[in-house]
């Protein structure tokens, strides 16, 4: 694991595919360590990662590999379970894919050999984004191009299905509002459901579109931000439904935008992939330039670490890791 003198990537790890997908786990696993997720063409790699900016005894990072599932059709997104668990006997990883053939496919393993795996059938489009429910962890919300977003209980029955206007980008479930879902649409719409009465309860409009990501806010349940056209958007939710402030950001297109989980104020874009690179860029929303512009060959994924302002973008046949200040 060498320290990266390109473009202030921090860290890098080899990957022995093309990464289209990459996400820390957010859940406490029980162990020092921070378990990540990434998909490729076919498959799935659980590993566990350490940072010398979080043990002084790493010379820069450890990175190992847990185990390799077969998936055998591209990953599109992948959703960590509350359930998994390291410091259990035996431990218990459990994620959910959501794949190019529009099915959702729940992994549950004890990396020994117990390897079971459930296929949820339903949508009749790409499938985006999916999240489990953060408290226990026993239903998973996907949204899709198909203009739906399902609930569903872990044997795959649907157990709530709201229909939209437009395809459904970016769907967020915060461990403080178990109760309600956030679901953000293409149109540039993002409306707030209540999972008991299955109504929608509140939207907000960014007035400009493709709306390609939104992100709720883990250390302030009022901000919500997103990325529409080439611009990044946050709301309050307090104070209006339009966007409190924007700005533009990548000159193409931005794709995604993920909050840091250790500071309400920071968060990461990323532009389009570009036929070369992928730009990352860190704000704060202290400083009006981005605080990080890191790029990544062919880059896609974003995520944060769940105790660090550290995040990883996948790319070709690696991981990029950027670690930032606070």
């Amino acid at each position: 694991m060498k320290q990266d003198s390109t473009r202030n990537t921090s860290y890098t790890v080899d990957c022995e595919d093309y990464v289209h997908v990459v996400k820390f786990n957010p859940f406490d696993s029980g162990d020092a360590c921070s378990l990540i997720a990434y998909g490729g063409n076919n498959y799935v790699v659980i590993g566990t990662c350490r940072f010398q900016e979080e043990d002084a005894e790493v010379e820069c990072m450890q990175y190992k590999t847990l185990r390799t599932f077969h998936h055998g059709v591209r990953v599109d997104a992948i959703a960590w379970s509350p359930e998994t668990r390291l410091d259990a006997l035996p431990p218990q990883i459990r994620f959910c894919t959501a794949a190019s053939d529009r099915k959702l496919r729940l992994f549950t393993s004890d990396l020994q050999d117990k390897n079971e795996f459930k296929t949820f059938d339903g949508h009749s489009d790409y499938i985006n984004d999916l999240v489990f429910a953060p408290k226990e962890g026993q239903e998973v919300a996907s949204v899709s191009d198909d203009h739906t977003c399902r609930v569903w209980d872990l044997e795959g029955n649907e157990k709530a299905h709201f229909v939209l206007r437009s395809p459904g980008m970016s769907v967020c479930w915060h461990p403080e509002e178990a109760f309600k879902l956030m679901v953000a649409e293409k149109n540039g719409t993002i409306r707030f459901y209540d999972l008991i009465t299955q109504q929608a309860i509140l939207s907000l409009e960014c007035e400009q579109t493709p709306l390609m990501s939104a992100d709720w806010c883990l250390k302030n349940t009022l901000k919500i931000g997103a990325v529409a056209g080439s611009d990044w958007l946050i709301w309050d939710i307090t104070r209006s439904s339009y966007p409190q402030d924007k700005r533009p950001v990548h000159v193409d297109r931005a794709r995604l935008f993920r909050w840091s989980r250790v500071n309400e104020n920071l968060f990461a874009t990323t532009g389009y992939p570009g036929k070369t690179t992928t730009q990352l860029l860190v704000h704060h929303l202290g400083h009006p330039q981005p605080i990080l512009t890191g790029t990544a060959a062919v880059g896609s994924g974003l995520t944060w670490h769940r105790t660090l302002p550290l995040c990883a973008v996948g790319g070709d046949h690696k991981i990029f890791f950027w670690v930032t200040e606070m």
